[in-house]
């Protein structure tokens, strides 16, 4: 455990305060505050191809899948 000297705005003296009151406890709360607190500060733009990569961990890649429609060339409709 460190202690900081932080300079902000009294307005954000709470904010900050409670920040690291949350940090200081170690736990899975305070890992998943880290890791949002390190993307929202990150300089480098979110990588590329996060739903691409989604869908090739689908359990459905590799089936082979029908995914066809039968054509209907529709309705006649009286104007």
């Amino acid at each position: 455990m460190a202690r900081f000297e932080v300079l902000g705005l009294d307005t954000d003296r709470e904010l900050i305060r409670s920040l690291a009151k949350q940090l200081a406890e170690d736990g899975t709360d305070a890992e998943r505050l880290r890791s949002t607190l390190h993307r929202s500060i990150a300089a480098e733009p979110p990588k590329k191809g996060g739903i691409l990569a989604a869908l090739r961990r689908s359990p459905l890649v590799g089936t082979d899948l029908e995914v066809k429609r039968t054509r209907v060339t529709g309705r006649k409709v009286d104007l």
